[in-house]
């Protein structure tokens, strides 16, 4: 199933930390999804696994001490595994509704296979875990999942010179035409699905560009084609207070632009929401399921 391609709306002004450049994305057709007789998307779910703490980032949030075990620095302070495959467990019983797509947007270009897609950049560390499953909840292998997001101060980065595609990246949009950001290949890769459809990279939580909610973008392919092609975003309040009071984050401040803002991800944006839990090391633990029709 390739997914369709979408519009945008023309680029307009829109500042960054350091430069201003700027676009607004156009409002896109919302899939839903889960898997089980709960809601698995909701971003307040705690998983009993070794490496995380259970501690409901988004409900505990608010208070500055709450961030005293957030690690910083990037994804050299992780010392914690990955959990198992009981992370995405939700019931005994599979009832879906397919992934839907989200715009590509105008900062992709294909990147490479790699674990850890930091390339030591700072930030909040990061596991995401993502596990692609069918509708009937089984698990897909060999399947490619590519990710790209921007760094903490919302900026993507523009090494294009090894793209296997880069048509629609707009260097200027997307790096505010950053010496640094040009000529670097951060928060991009592509990892392929194991036997319980599920891949694990190593980042740091991204920052935030104004008109748009925090987010990360994926795609999956297989044989060379397009499966699909969306988006994941935070909730708000998580957003608000890593962005607020963690070291990493807090000289730009709240995100100027809300889930209920956004106007990629619409009034279901809770659909496309991660699941959050903090691990024992202090990183964040981010992950979803994403259902195709195979």
């Amino acid at each position: 199933m390739t997914s369709n391609k979408l519009t945008e709306k023309p680029l307009k002004r829109r500042r960054f930390m350091k430069t201003a450049v700027g676009l607004t994305l156009a409002p896109i057709a919302i899939g839903l999804w889960g898997c089980g007789g709960s809601n698995s998307t909701s971003d307040s779910s705690t998983t009993s696994n070794s490496s995380s703490s259970n501690n409901d980032t988004d409900s505990n949030a608010g208070s500055e001490e709450d961030f005293d075990g957030w690690a910083s620095g990037g994804t050299s302070a992780m010392t914690s595994d990955f959990p198992d495959d009981s992370l995405f467990d939700t019931a005994s019983v599979c009832s879906v509704a397919l992934t839907g797509s989200q715009t590509e947007g105008p900062c992709y270009f294909q990147s490479d296979y790699i674990d850890d897609i930091s390339y030591e950049q700072t930030g909040l560390p990061m596991m995401l875990c993502l596990q692609l499953i069918d509708e009937a909840c089984n698990p897909l292998s060999g399947y490619e999942i590519e990710v790209w997001h921007c760094d903490v101060d919302g900026v993507y980065s523009g090494d294009t010179s090894d793209s296997a595609d880069a048509r629609g990246f707009n260097s200027a949009f997307c790096t505010g035409n950053e010496a640094d950001a040009l000529r670097a290949k951060w928060f991009r890769g592509i990892a392929v699905t194991d036997a319980s459809g599920r891949i694990n990279l190593k980042s740091c939580f991204p920052g935030w560009y104004s008109s748009r909610a925090i987010h990360i973008h994926f795609r999956i392919r297989r044989n060379n084609t397009d499966q699909l092609v969306s988006q994941f975003g935070f909730s708000d309040s998580f957003c608000q207070d890593i962005c607020t009071n963690h070291p990493d984050y807090s000289h730009r401040g709240e995100p100027d632009t809300l889930l209920g803002q956004d106007t990629v991800f619409g009034s279901d944006y809770n659909e496309y929401t991660f699941n959050v839990s903090q691990n024992e090391d202090g990183s964040l633990l981010a992950y979803k399921r994403i259902i195709i029709s195979d």
